[in-house]
């Protein structure tokens, strides 16, 4: 590999001619001439085929798993809310329940930008296991809540490190992933269902059993279902923890390693990695160092810091609206977000509540019967972020047709939930609905980063997750003045997902089949 890049560089090949070799057209045609660090993205790819000659192997696999944490707290902590919602709303009588679903999501949202950013600067070791430990510590702290005060706060602290998960997570799995397997990233959202089906398994004892009925005096004693069920889960995130911290050796990122100048230290992980696949790398020091010899070292401290400065000063933000295709590509996917950051929680957060007040009009209110039929339709998760996987990979549909219909189909359902009659059909709606709504996910998860160049990916991400999360806080405060026993919610919310599901028509890059930049 050295040999082949002394070649070039002896043939009088430069930085930007090597790099161009390695870009697709969308690349070139969204960026302005001088936008990339020629020297930091000639070393990235070269780092990058190193990681593609090394292969899938052992190490991959095992951060497959201890990612797949992260992904499963992202959606496990969300559901944990929606099902305490109801038994807290009995406890403690506030007189603007969905305030807890507020703070949630303003800690949703602090996380994302803290963890997100931050990454970039203490590196991915710390807060890929920082994360889940604060979730855990504050999760088990909130069972002892003597009031919706402190459980709203609680709930606000647990969630600055559920927000950090999917920034933090897919920056490592992606950055040690070879681009002949990134469609495990669409894979990795079967981590995000199972979750969903853990908690909901879990709660269907605890607080189908210790959870007041509805219409009664409700008091501590009576309802201790959710303190325990709170126990189980915070037990759970520090199991995952542990597991990270303890049992797993998480490398940092080559490619931030190289870009704050250290160059030696990257190699050295890559060879680790290499080592721990049972595979030798030809990758060498010097391999990295040939750009440096044509006197434009840009990947040293000072560089770093200069880049961090320029992302303050949006040069990022303006890369990914430097052309037009690119800009409307840009602005769609993040309404798109924004537009489903809105509708997912407004239905998903009450829907436990939902269904035990529309099953008690039906006469089959109870909260064993509640917690039941979540677990039911919790299971619908798993074969829907699966069928997404193998959706995204059909040469007549691809991200584009897959994410149009699932998302549109997702918005179907929901309107089709109002007219079920009895709590069976009601059941079979929700059902339907957490199928597609898991398809739409797996697919968005694996196409948002995709259209991304990978100078900009991580603002770009970061955009996506900022729309996503400011409208999520809109949500609760969409409830609080909208009547949850109606159909209002489940109205606006279907109107949300079609919306945007026809916005997925629109969007001009098709991914399927391309390795991304």
């Amino acid at each position: 590999m050295a040999d082949s890049m002394e070649e070039k560089e002896g043939k009088g090949v430069s930085v930007d001619a090597v790099h161009s070799d390695t870009v697709d057209d969308v690349t070139v045609s969204a960026l302005p001439e001088g936008t990339l660090d020629p020297v930091y993205a000639a070393k990235a790819h070269v780092l990058n085929n190193a990681i593609q000659e090394i292969g899938m192997g052992k190490y991959q696999w095992q951060l497959f798993c201890v990612v797949g944490f992260g992904w499963a707290s992202d959606n496990l902590w969300p559901v944990v809310t929606s099902l305490i919602f109801t038994p807290i709303t009995n406890e403690f009588s506030p007189q603007k329940p969905p305030l807890l679903s507020l703070s949630q999501n303003i800690g949703l949202l602090f996380g994302a930008m803290f963890w997100g950013f931050g990454c970039d600067i203490f590196g991915r070791r710390w807060a890929f296991n920082l994360t889940i430990g604060i979730t855990a510590v504050f999760g088990l702290i909130a069972a002892g809540s003597p009031n919706f005060a402190a459980i709203g706060v609680f709930a606000a602290l647990w969630s600055v490190g559920v927000g950090g998960n999917l920034p933090v997570d897919s920056a490592i799995f992606l950055e040690f992933l070879p681009g002949t397997h990134q469609y495990l990233l669409t894979v990795l959202s079967v981590w995000w269902a199972f979750a969903q089906l853990l908690a909901t398994l879990v709660a269907w004892p605890l607080l189908g059993y210790h959870t007041c009925q509805e219409g009664v005096v409700c008091t501590r004693s009576a309802n201790m279902g959710w303190r325990y069920f709170m126990i189980a889960m915070g037990g759970i995130a520090m199991l995952m923890f542990a597991i990270r911290f303890l049992c797993f050796t998480i490398f940092e990122s080559p490619k931030y390693l190289m870009g704050r100048g250290r160059d030696a230290d990257a190699v050295r992980v890559v060879h680790e990695v290499a080592r721990r696949n049972g595979k030798t790398s030809p990758l060498t020091l010097a391999d990295l160092q040939v750009y440096d010899q044509q006197g434009q070292v840009h990947t040293d401290a000072s560089a770093a810091l200069h880049r961090k400065l320029e992302k303050l000063n949006f040069t990022h933000v303006r890369a990914l609206f430097a052309s037009p295709k690119l800009a409307w590509s840009t602005s769609l996917i993040m309404v798109i977000w924004a537009f489903i950051g809105l509708g997912f929680p407004l239905y998903n957060a009450f829907l436990p509540y939902i269904q035990a007040t529309r099953g008690a009009k039906f006469g089959d209110g109870s909260t064993y019967i509640t917690y039941r039929d979540s677990l039911i339709i919790a299971v619908l998760g798993i074969p829907g972020a699966m069928f997404g996987g193998v959706l995204v990979e059909l040469p007549y549909c691809g991200r584009k047709g897959a994410l149009a219909a699932s998302t549109a189909l997702t918005g179907v359902f929901l309107f089709a939930s109002t007219t079920a009659l009895d709590s069976n059909a009601l059941l079979g709606w929700n059902c339907a609905y957490n199928f597609m709504s898991n398809v739409m996910y797996a697919v968005l998860y694996g196409y948002t980063p995709e259209i991304f160049p990978t100078k900009d990916r991580g603002t770009g991400n970061a955009l996506c997750a900022t729309a996503n999360r400011v409208f999520g806080i809109m949500a609760p405060i969409v409830a609080i003045y909208a009547n949850l026993e109606t159909a209002a919610p489940v109205y606006v919310s279907g109107a949300l997902f079609i919306a945007a599901g026809l916005l997925a028509v629109l969007l001009p890059f098709e991914s399927r089949g391309k390795a991304s930049m």
